[in-house]
C-alpha cells in the first residue's frame, strides 16, 4: 500500500488549505449525488473548519456561496458540505473512482487528494473513532453505551443513488455520514432516539454517532444496526410487478407499520395540535409557483394544482398535526421477513432543518407513499394504474385499522399532500434525473385536470 502522507493541522495550513484544494473542489462538488447545486457553478468556497481526524485524513466543513449573495439575518447564503479528504503521495488504483485531484499549489502541492470513504483504511479508522466515545478538535463522538460495537468489522460504501454516503460495517452496521449540514441536531438521530424511547421497534435505534461545535453545533453523523436480509420496499414492488404478483398484502402490512410509527412518534413529541390549513396552502401555492419558475413544463397546469390548495384551506382539518417522516416512500421502507422496518428520518435535505422538524400532517407521509406507488407501477411497460390502485386501498386499509382515521375519508387533505408531493417530484427529477420527469408529470396532469 502506497504510504500515507502525514497531514497536520497546522494553523497555517488551515488558512491556506483552499489554496491547495479550491479549484479541484469547484470541479469535483458539482459531480456529486448528494451536492445540491448541481444547476449553477460553485462561485464561492470557504474553510469553515478542518480537523486532523488521523494521519492522512482531513474532515473539513466547507461552505459554497452564491456569488456573495446574503442570506437570511446577513448570513452568507448557500450550503456547508461535510468532506472527508484523504491525502497521499500516489493513489492506489483501487481507489481510482475516489480521485479528486492533485494538489499543484498551497501546502498540500504535489499530493493527490481522494475522498477518503472509499478508502477501506480510512473507513475502519472512522469507526474505530465512534466505538471509543472523545473528542478531536471540536468534533465531538458519543455511543449508546448499552450496545457494544466489535472492532475490526470490514467496511464498504454503497453505492446507491442517495443524499449523503453510507458505510456498511461488516453487515452488521450502517453509519450515514450527512454530507449537506445544517445547525441541530439531525432529525435522523432525534426522532429515531425518540421512538426507541417509546420502545418502538419499527425504527433502528442508533448506537453511536458524531457530532461538530464548530461554527456552529451540527449532527455529522449516525451509526445504526444493519438490516443485513432486508429488501427496501421500492426493490420489492418492482420484484412484483415484473413478476405479475400482487402487492396489496404487503401494501396493508406497512400501512399499519406506518400507522405504528406516527403514534410513536405523537407519543414521543406531545402537544402538536391542528394543522392551520391556510397557511400549509399558502406554502404549497409558493412552493409551486417556485417549481414552476425553474421547470416550464409545470407551468400550464399552475391553475389547476392551485385549486387543490384552495381547496385545502376550506376542508377538513383532519388528524393532528405531529412529527412526521418527512420523505416517505418505498425506499424509505426495509422489510425483514414478515416485519416492515422504517428508516432516513432525515426528511426533504433540500428544505432547512427547522421546517423538517415542525409538527405536520401526518397525511403528508402517507401522500409519500402513495405516489411512491405510482412511481413503482410507471417503471413497467405498460403502466398499470391498477396496480397503484389496488395498492393505495391496501396501504389506506391497513393505516385506517391502527390509526383510527382513515386517510381515504380525507380526501381534500390527501389531493392536496398529493399534489405538494407531485410538484417537489417534478423539480427534483428535472434537476437530478431529466429523464424520470414524465412520471411525476403524469401525475401533475391527473392532479391538475381531474383533481384525483
Amino acid at each position: 500500500m502506497p504510504k500515507t502522507a502525514s497531514v497536520s493541522p497546522r494553523p497555517a495550513l488551515a488558512t491556506d488549505l483552499m489554496t491547495s484544494l479550491g479549484e479541484l473542489l469547484r470541479q469535483w462538488l458539482p459531480r456529486q449525488r448528494w451536492f445540491a447545486g448541481k444547476d449553477r457553478p460553485v462561485s464561492e468556497l470557504g474553510l469553515l473548519s478542518m480537523t486532523e481526524l488521523f494521519p492522512g485524513c482531513l474532515h473539513l466543513l466547507v461552505h459554497t456561496g452564491l456569488g456573495g449573495v446574503p442570506g437570511p439575518g446577513g448570513a452568507p447564503a448557500g450550503d456547508c458540505y461535510q468532506l472527508l479528504l484523504g491525502v497521499r503521495k500516489h493513489l492506489s488504483p483501487r481507489l481510482g473512482r475516489a480521485l479528486i485531484g492533485r494538489a499543484e499549489q498551497g501546502p498540500l502541492a504535489g499530493l493527490t487528494i481522494y475522498d477518503a470513504l472509499h478508502d477501506p483504511r480510512s473507513a475502519q479508522l472512522l469507526l474505530e473513532r465512534l466505538r471509543h466515545p472523545g473528542t478531536a478538535g471540536p468534533l465531538r463522538f458519543e455511543v449508546d453505551p448499552s450496545v457494544p460495537v466489535p472492532a475490526g468489522l470490514p467496511p464498504r460504501l454503497l453505492e446507491t443513488e442517495q443524499s449523503n454516503s453510507s458505510l456498511v460495517y461488516g453487515d452488521e452496521f450502517i453509519l450515514k455520514v450527512f454530507r449537506r449540514i445544517q445547525p441541530g441536531v439531525n432529525p435522523d438521530l432525534e426522532v429515531p432516539v425518540a421512538l426507541a424511547g417509546q420502545g418502538c421497534r419499527r425504527v433502528p435505534a442508533p448506537v453511536a454517532w458524531f457530532r461538530t461545535t464548530h461554527p456552529q453545533g451540527a449532527t455529522l453523523g449516525v451509526l445504526q444496526p444493519y438490516l443485513r436480509d432486508a429488501s427496501d420496499g421500492w426493490a420489492l414492488a418492482l420484484q412484483a410487478l415484473a413478476s405479475g404478483d400482487d402487492f396489496t398484502v404487503q401494501a396493508h402490512e406497512l400501512g399499519r407499520a406506518m400507522a405504528e410509527v406516527h403514534l410513536a412518534l405523537a407519543a414521543a413529541f406531545p402537544g402538536s395540535g391542528h394543522d392551520d390549513n391556510g397557511s400549509t396552502a399558502a406554502a404549497m401555492t409558493e412552493r409551486l409557483d417556485a417549481a414552476a419558475h425553474s421547470v416550464p413544463a409545470l407551468r400550464p397546469f399552475v391553475p389547476g394544482l392551485q385549486s387543490a390548495f384552495g381547496a385545502l384551506a376550506t376542508c377538513d382539518s383532519g388528524p393532528p398535526a405531529q412529527r412526521v417522516h418527512g420523505d416517505l416512500h418505498l425506499g424509505q421502507v426495509l422489510r425483514a421477513g414478515r416485519e416492515w422496518f422504517v428508516i432516513d428520518f432525515e426528511g426533504e435535505p433540500s428544505r432547512p432543518l427547522a421546517e423538517r422538524c415542525t409538527a405536520q400532517s401526518p397525511v403528508r407521509d402517507i401522500a409519500g407513499m402513495l405516489r411512491s406507488f405510482d412511481y413503482a407501477a410507471r417503471q413497467r411497460r405498460p403502466w398499470r394504474p391498477e396496480w397503484a390502485r389496488r395498492c393505495r386501498e391496501a396501504f389506506c386499509g391497513g393505516y385506517a385499522a391502527l390509526a383510527g382515521w382513515d386517510p381515504r375519508k380525507k380526501h381534500g387533505l390527501l389531493r392536496a399532500y398529493e399534489t405538494d408531493r407531485a410538484v417537489y417530484e417534478v423539480l427534483y427529477e428535472a434537476r437530478h434525473r431529466p429523464d424520470w420527469l414524465p412520471v411525476p408529470m403524469a401525475a401533475i396532469e391527473r392532479l391538475a385536470v381531474r383533481g384525483d
